[in-house]
């Protein structure tokens, strides 16, 4: 029985990335509705794995978004390798809880691999901490909880052992144009998200250094490594520099835009992004894994752990590196092993190009829009573009329009005041044939409009 449910599984799942081309990008109406046939009353009497298995695949995937394909350019969402697909499946059924080396051996020793690989590829310090997370959110939240520590171990108070109240304050410093997620680790941390300090930033989005506050006391500061609308960076080197002079933590959201240090004509954009202390940023963006796939590094291992480690005796204290002592969550899943694979599939050159490819094709996307008669308004430095097509309405038209039409979707983002369509690249299965066939449709539907 359980050879014949995983190979019908196999073959429906084949199915459905065989067909993706074939397919609407954002899912019908009509299909959207038929998901309320998933829900009703909790059955009383069971249900054949099979017809279950069918009943998911007939309802469930006509409603999925097919971010797995070429032409989904939202959200800065990447799509996923077959290698590392076939690695998640292989993994999924080994079952393994990635909490620790006697929990799954396989899992412990993976990330001790991987993570070395990654500091490498993305030119950090190869002596940092690494954790495997969910996503940006909790890598912001797990090198934060370190930055916390160590500001505060500094000035001489245990946060971890007393808390915040009754601390020292701890300035965090963030830009203008900080991610949501980094915001709400600031919260969860206890930061309190009005009493941030916030910093303006130029047009691009970067924040302006001589526009940093005095600092002193724990301090943090947090730097974009890619700002999610234009892709900008801050200037990191010079932030670094103020910082260290004032014994302040430095914290970069590289969600997407770490992964720019591995191709060679995009590297420079990450200029003095190794001075920082610690960094987060998402293997299932640019490197194409599945999802969930967040990734936590800091320089300084000690305040990690502290933050990290729960006052436990029985979980395992070996000379290997013991994967709970570096994350939030104690049971997780092995995300460590697609991450393996992925790296195993593309090699050092395989990561460069995939980088390079995709903000090549951002460029044509900026190209043949501007051609088109459309107003680009960043500065296309890697895998962003953000259109404008004339008016606040005319605009929102073409991105209804673009959105329902089903060739491509892009998402509505807000720059400056103004609605505009944000077109993120990120997907190896992206091909020149599909960015052709994008611009196609939207200028077509902007004529149109």
């Amino acid at each position: 029985m359980m050879d014949d449910i995983l190979r019908e599984a196999a073959d429906r799942a084949t199915a459905y990335l065989d067909g993706i081309e074939t397919r609407h990008v954002f899912p019908s109406g009509t299909a959207i509705g038929r998901l309320t046939e998933l829900g009703g009353k909790l059955p009383d009497a069971p249900m054949s794995a099979e017809k279950v298995l069918e009943l998911l695949d007939e309802i469930g995937s006509p409603a999925t978004v097919t971010s797995a394909g070429g032409r989904y350019f939202g959200f800065v969402v990447g799509g996923t390798f077959p290698v590392a697909l076939a690695a998640n499946w292989l993994a999924a059924a080994w079952d393994q809880n990635a909490m620790s080396s006697i929990s799954s051996p396989v899992a412990a020793k993976v990330e001790e691999i991987v993570i070395p690989w990654l500091l490498e590829l993305l030119q950090l310090p190869g002596d940092c901490a690494g954790a495997l997370v969910t996503g940006a959110m909790m890598a912001n939240f797990t090198a934060l909880a370190a930055a916390r520590h160590s500001v505060l171990r500094k000035h001489g108070w245990d946060a971890e052992a007393d808390g915040l109240s009754g601390s020292p304050p701890v300035s965090v410093v963030v830009s203008e144009q900080a991610h949501p997620t980094l915001l709400k680790a600031a919260g969860l941390l206890g930061f309190g998200q009005r009493r941030l300090i916030r910093v303006p930033v130029d047009e691009q989005g970067r924040i302006l250094p001589e526009a940093l506050p005095s600092i002193s006391g724990p301090t943090i500061i947090c730097i974009q490594a890619g700002n999610v609308n234009t892709g900008a960076f801050d200037p990191a080197e010079e932030i670094c520099r103020r910082a260290k002079a004032a014994q302040a933590w430095v914290h970069v959201d590289g969600a997407f835009g770490l992964w720019a240090a591995a191709a060679l004509t995009r590297h420079h954009l990450t200029a003095g992004i190794a001075d920082a202390d610690s960094w987060a940023t998402d293997a299932h963006k640019w490197l194409n894994v599945p999802y969930d796939s967040g990734l936590a590094f800091v320089r300084d291992r000690q305040s990690l752990q502290a933050a990290m480690i729960p006052p436990v005796t029985y979980l395992p204290q070996g000379e290997c590196r013991e994967p709970w002592k570096y994350t939030p969550e104690a049971s997780r899943r092995a995300r460590g092993i697609e991450i393996w694979a992925a790296l195993r599939f593309l090699g050092r050159s395989g990561v460069a190009d995939l980088i390079e490819r995709t903000c090549g094709y951002a460029t044509r996307f900026a190209n043949g829009l501007r051609q088109g008669g459309c107003t680009i308004l960043n500065e296309v430095v890697l895998n962003q573009v953000l259109v404008s097509f004339g008016s606040e309405d005319k605009t929102k038209r073409v991105l209804k329009a673009v959105q329902e039409d089903g060739t491509c979707w892009c998402s509505t983002a807000s720059w400056h005041g103004q609605t505009v369509m944000r077109i993120s690249v990120s997907s190896w299965a992206t091909t020149e044939h599909d960015v052709d066939r994008s611009l196609s449709t939207i200028l077509r539907v902007a004529a149109e409009c």
